[in-house]
């Protein structure tokens, strides 16, 4: 449990500098120790979505839903993600 926490807390870090790669890494390892816990879902999903990777965004607020069916974080960044996949679309039909 203390290695979550630290794992955790670097992968918050690097979010707060804007370091999102290293952060989905460290919310990656997180899931190795603790599949149930869904805040590190959706850390990584809003890592995903600032890395523009909106398919694993939504992958990971699809699972988190299963867990919690009423985590509005997860309900929120699904969105952004579904907006993304959308804009991106509409991109490739344009080309």
């Amino acid at each position: 449990m203390e290695k979550f926490k630290r794992l955790k807390n670097e992968g918050n870090d690097f979010v707060k500098m804007g370091e999102y790669e290293e952060a989905a890494n460290k919310y990656s390892e997180c899931m190795k120790l603790n599949t149930e816990e869904c805040t590190v879902y959706t850390n990584r999903a809003l890592c995903y979505l600032k890395l523009y990777k909106y398919e694993e965004a939504k992958q990971d607020c699809d699972h988190v839903l299963q867990i919690e069916d009423s985590n509005i974080k997860a309900f929120y960044r699904r969105a952004l993600a579904y907006k993304g996949l959308q804009v991106r679309k509409k991109n490739v039909a344009g080309i």
